[in-house]
């Protein structure tokens, strides 16, 4: 007999590990969060999206034309089916816009990296800094082969030195650890499953403050970090979607926490991030592992019947 309740559990373990991720990724060092935000992001999703995948073809192996394949019988599918025929059909339409949202949310992102990338590939450069004749302070890292930060005239004059250097590291921070992939798997998690939203969010936050400790390890000085950001943003408007920028994330919070002594990683949470990730691909593994023996009995069902109807 297949019972309904661990079929479902996957769906309850990743919508747990969903909304208390963000809540424990605030918690932790920027760099510890911010990966251990994508990593249950990608976890969560995948559990998501396998398992309504799993439900969804419960229904779809009814099919006779899709049962011929197998092959195995409809009927004694059907008998041991736990998911209702409703469900299965609810989870397949779910299955049908995840991959609507995922494709869109992918070329929209795509789309956004590659004219960030066209529009500053021409501007001249020393190293990986180019510097653009604006009046309007801005400064930003965009991804590419290689990267590049781009910062305006107008902010430079903007800051002194110090905060010029600080502002610098920041954004080099983003190209040396390659943030902009950070950014882009929670984007697309988020677009696989709605509940990843405010993971994104907080995940984008993390990923600013890991730029912004990383600045304060290179300049020695966290408070010059926060003076740089806090003056940077007042001037500047919003960054470009595609590029990340010191003016990103609700900026008072992220000068607060570098007025504030750093955080130390907590290891009980992060146990609990790697507990609730574990039971996800557990329960994944149950439910398929049990749906697998729900078509091989199907399958036995049809032998037998073939078998009985050639004598």
């Amino acid at each position: 007999m297949f019972w309904p309740v661990p079929m479902y559990l996957p769906l309850l373990v990743s919508a747990v590990l969903a909304l208390v991720a963000p809540w424990v990724g605030r918690r932790m060092p920027p760099r510890a969060g911010a990966w251990a935000m994508v990593c249950a992001a990608v976890v969560a999703a995948g559990t998501w999206a396998t398992e309504l995948a799993i439900l969804a073809f419960t229904a779809v192996g009814q099919v006779p034309l899709v049962a011929e394949q197998g092959p195995w019988s409809v009927r004694a599918l059907a008998a041991e089916d736990p998911v209702s025929r409703k469900t299965a059909a609810v989870c397949a339409g779910v299955v049908l816009l995840v991959v609507v949202s995922l494709t869109a949310a992918s070329w929209r992102r795509g789309r956004a990296l590659v004219d960030a990338w066209r529009e500053c590939r021409h501007i001249a450069a020393g190293g990986d800094l180019a510097v653009v004749d604006d009046p309007v302070p801005a400064a930003f890292a965009v991804l590419g082969m290689p990267g590049r930060v781009v910062v305006s005239s107008g902010m430079l004059r903007l800051l002194d030195g110090p905060e010029r250097h600080a502002l610098l590291a920041h954004e080099r921070a983003h190209l040396r650890h390659r943030h902009h992939l950070f950014s882009l798997v929670l984007h697309l998690t988020a677009a696989v499953d709605p509940l990843l939203r405010p993971l994104e969010r907080a995940g984008a936050f993390a990923v600013e403050r890991w730029a912004d400790e990383e600045a304060g390890a290179v300049t020695g000085d966290r408070r010059l970090v926060a003076r740089a950001i806090a003056r940077a943003a007042l001037a500047s408007g919003r960054p470009k979607q595609a590029a990340l920028s010191a003016t990103g994330g609700p900026v008072p919070r992220r000068v607060q926490a570098l007025l504030a002594p750093p955080l130390r990683r907590p290891d009980m949470m992060v146990a609990a991030f790697v507990v609730l990730m574990l039971a996800c691909c557990a329960s994944l593994a149950v439910t398929a592992h049990d749906t697998e023996r729900l078509f091989e009995a199907a399958m036995h069902a049809h032998t037998t019947a073939a078998r009985l109807h050639t004598r």
